[in-house]
């Protein structure tokens, strides 16, 4: 007998943009009615560099928020190479800052301010080792002698490994892995490396991105991967180990900013960001594991409690919107003019 309904822990999005100002405003309700909490990227433009900038980030998203709204933004710096020891004690001091993001220079959107040379940031990672504070990595090379494909790959290899030989203590979240190695890297590791896990590279490989044309808001980084990789990042999330889970990378851009001949790398996933892993785990019959992958591995990780609320899950076809408000703009949201299968029916409560 199929499952027409699934009711879970609370999830929460360990890997989401928000953006600023009204685009804030237009995306923040979709993460607040599916989650519970959320790690709020700092990569706007200036980047979120210093705990009083969070802080003041944060308010921004609260006041944002629909009235009666129970959701938690949890903060992060963004690393430079300028980043001290004491701006990363002020982080944890705060109790609201909850981890540090690693860009290299130049990896994705809005990076430019990203780190050029990890050596120069050692002063600040031996802190953060020592604190336990996280580091949230966006694991890719942007060395233009590396295959596209082959960028996650090369980082594990030859940043990610070397790194964590030099600070075994470092907790370490990959974030969006797409690859077969990446998967492998954090199955080998200690306990202090996890991985996020997005909705996009669970459902489609590279086929998505260019077969029957070039598709703009398929487009991400890192890009969509073989279907080998896909296979192996979806054994990844829906078996039974602790430390892969879930983190949407939602990253939303107006239509403006995808459909011309540079397209900005993000795809907005917010306004399905729980019913698109059901989709997956059920593709897979594996659906029972989600409440693991998308409630309590990330909270466990981040070595927080459990949300106690629950949501529920309907099997119910819906149509997602060709087009969402983004401020003044419009963007187009993940799946657009597709029929997706399971809908978020409510909230039934604490459990």
């Amino acid at each position: 007998m199929s499952t027409t309904e699934l009711t879970i822990v609370r999830p929460d999005d360990w890997h989401l943009h928000l953006r600023d100002g009204p685009q804030l405003a237009s995306v923040v309700r979709f993460t607040a009615q599916r989650f519970g909490r959320a790690i709020i990227m700092p990569n706007l433009n200036p980047p979120i560099t210093t705990t009083p900038q969070a802080l003041a980030y944060k308010a921004r998203i609260l006041a944002a928020l629909p009235a009666a709204t129970t959701f938690e933004p949890l903060m992060t710096l963004y690393l430079t190479d300028n980043t001290t020891p004491e701006i990363i004690a002020d982080a944890v001091a705060s109790e609201a800052v909850y981890g540090v993001k690693l860009y290299p220079a130049g990896a994705t959107t809005n990076s430019d301010s990203g780190v050029t040379n990890l050596a120069l940031c050692a002063p600040a990672l031996e802190t953060m080792a020592e604190l336990g504070l996280p580091l949230l990595v966006h694991g890719e090379v942007v060395d233009d002698a590396v295959d596209i494909f082959d960028r996650e790959q090369v980082f594990v290899e030859t940043v990610l490994a070397p790194l964590l030989q030099r600070y075994p203590d470092l907790r370490v979240v990959l974030e969006h892995i797409t690859t077969r190695q990446a998967v492998e890297f954090v199955r080998a590791a200690g306990d202090n490396v996890a991985a996020t896990i997005t909705p996009q590279h669970l459902m489609f490989n590279r086929n998505a991105l260019l077969a029957g044309g070039l598709r703009p808001h398929n487009y991400c980084l890192p890009v969509l991967k073989a279907e080998r990789h896909r296979q192996a990042v979806v054994e990844a999330a829906t078996d039974d180990h602790p430390r892969f889970f879930l983190g949407t990378d939602s990253a939303p851009h107006a239509v403006s900013a995808k459909e011309n001949a540079c397209g900005c790398a993000g795809i907005f996933s917010a306004h399905a960001g729980i019913e698109l892993y059901a989709e997956a785990f059920a593709a897979v019959g594996r659906l029972s594991r989600l409440e693991a992958f998308a409630s309590l591995r990330g909270a466990d990780f981040y070595k927080l409690a459990r949300n106690t609320e629950t949501i529920t899950l309907e099997r119910e076809d819906w149509r997602v919107p060709d087009a969402l408000d983004f401020g003044a703009e419009l963007l187009v949201p993940f799946r657009a003019g597709e029929t997706m299968h399971w809908r978020l029916r409510r909230e039934t409560g604490s459990g």
